[in-house]
């Protein structure tokens, strides 16, 4: 029997950032992975402090951006490799009165940190009425976050390669298979939908599809640029464009409409040929309040769940790591906001 201080079941960002609480804290932990791409692995990485729709910001958005920047460095420390991309958002006006709102509300308290007051012209892109853009916005190299933390576990012997079966844990004992563990931390996405313990959360599935497309004309710099959907360049000379909301159209396939909406989107702002590479899509694990859901099950004291971090999985999933590694092992009580517990 091999004693573990935590077992984590899935491998998104929850999970990942979690992982990362157990290695700067000493514990032992093995994470259960299927090695399928989640919702996480295909995200579009980005780091935006505002809500680019409404020009608004969002619940401890300064505290998230800041925790984030502070755990990469952390993760850059034993891996080796920055994963973040000094890449601002340039948000395209629409119209004059965007650029009015988007000065009005940068004398906000809260937005004065990140709502640049200075316009951009872009080049390449049309934008008539210039862009805005977002102070200490960034990306994520997902593709380099998720093989370089895996890369790093795997040597280490914290992965197990296989599916998680619930019904083979000994919940009186706290045993699974040949791990005896002290506390199981559910980090499934959309996939707690199958987790007899925790299957009755209120999570809403949330497809978003993203395509990546080579340019007939390349952006001049390195930025996210926004307007329906986010365009910023990826590897092999392709950029990446996205991505939709669906809560309707559930099916594990590629749907239609969306690459069509996509295509459209593009080209409203981008005047020259391009070319579709690749159609990705995933399951976004979402919450009717926008909150992730974190907490501990009802009967068994030393189950817990991590989940529900939607569209914003990379702040949420960092910032609330260490909420939960705090509730867990300091007994400090959960936000209120983000615990289980506004459900029963």
């Amino acid at each position: 029997m091999e004693y573990v201080d935590y077992i984590i079941v899935g491998d998104g960002y929850a999970s990942l950032f979690f992982a990362h609480q157990l290695i700067m804290n000493n514990k032992s932990f093995v994470v259960f992975s299927e090695k399928k791409k989640s919702a996480s692995q295909v995200s579009a990485g980005i780091i935006n402090p505002v809500v680019l729709k409404k020009f608004t910001t969002f619940w401890k958005a300064q505290e998230q951006i800041d925790f984030l920047k502070k755990s990469l460095k952390e993760i850059e420390g034993y891996t080796g490799e920055n994963y973040l991309i000094d890449a601002p958002v340039h948000r395209i006006f629409h119209d004059e009165n965007e650029q009015r709102l988007w000065l009005k509300k940068s004398e906000n308290e809260e937005l004065g940190h990140f709502l640049d007051k200075n316009f951009s012209s872009l080049n390449v892109v049309k934008n008539e009425f210039h862009s805005g853009k977002v102070n200490q916005s960034a990306r994520l190299d997902v593709s380099g976050f998720f093989r370089g933390l895996f890369d790093f576990l795997e040597i280490r012997q914290h992965i197990v390669k296989e599916k998680f079966d619930f019904y083979e844990i000994n919940t009186e004992n706290s045993v699974y298979k040949k791990f005896k563990f002290k506390n199981i931390v559910f980090c499934e996405g959309i996939g707690v939908k199958e987790n007899p313990f925790f299957s009755d959360i209120p999570l809403q599935p949330n497809k978003g599809h993203h395509i990546k497309v080579s340019l007939s004309k390349i952006l001049s710099e390195d930025i996210t640029i926004k307007k329906k959907h986010f365009l910023f360049p990826v590897s092999n000379g392709l950029y990446f464009y996205g991505g939709t909301y669906d809560r309707e159209q559930l099916h594990h396939q590629i749907d239609d409409s969306a690459v069509e909406q996509l295509t459209k989107g593009l080209s409203e702002f981008y005047p020259y040929d391009f070319d579709i590479a690749e159609v990705n899509f995933g399951f976004r694990p979402t919450v009717k309040d926008r909150r992730p859901i974190i907490g501990r099950h009802a009967v068994h004291k030393n189950f817990y769940v991590f989940n529900g971090l939607g569209a914003r999985g990379i702040l949420n999933g960092c910032y609330f790591s260490k909420s939960l590694y705090d509730c867990i092992e300091e007994n400090i009580p959960l936000h209120k906001e983000v615990s289980i517990e506004r459900f029963s």
